[in-house]
């Protein structure tokens, strides 16, 4: 078992449905539990809808990504060149008590993520912002 995907995206929504229809294919190619190719399309789309919307400086943040399928997880590496934005310290934290109506945008995605995931990392390298997420294949 074992595969790679490599992606460089865009930044119009429809781009969403190209990814998770990619993330379906790995996950069919290498045998993914249907919750995991959910929680993985659920996460990415998350990080990808907030650099679409606010991590470009200009028209084009430059949006890469790649998942590594092995044994017993999956590894993915989501790069931008928008401006350097550390998700996990700098975004806001939901307030998951408030109503649906009363809640403040913002804060959600990451916090999808730090729970559907094992393992989440911020870098800044060579201008690129750099998520690396790990998750295992069973939980």
């Amino acid at each position: 078992m074992g595969a790679t995907l490599t992606m460089a995206i865009g930044t119009t929504r429809d781009e969403l449905e190209r990814i998770s229809s990619a993330i379906e294919e790995l996950g069919q190619r290498d045998e993914w539990p249907d919750d995991l190719v959910f929680r993985v399309n659920l996460v990415l789309e998350e990080l990808i809808l907030n650099i679409m919307d606010y991590g470009a400086e200009d028209d084009d943040p430059d949006i890469s990504l790649e998942i590594q399928s092995k044994d017993d997880s999956i590894s993915i590496d989501l790069s931008d060149r928008g401006r350097a934005f550390d998700p996990l310290t700098e975004a806001p934290e939901p307030d998951l008590t408030a109503s649906v109506g009363e809640r403040r945008v913002g804060g959600l995605g990451v916090h999808l993520t730090k729970t559907l995931m094992d393992e989440v990392h911020y870098s800044r390298e060579a201008d690129r912002n750099r998520l690396s997420i790990v998750t295992r294949k069973v939980r």
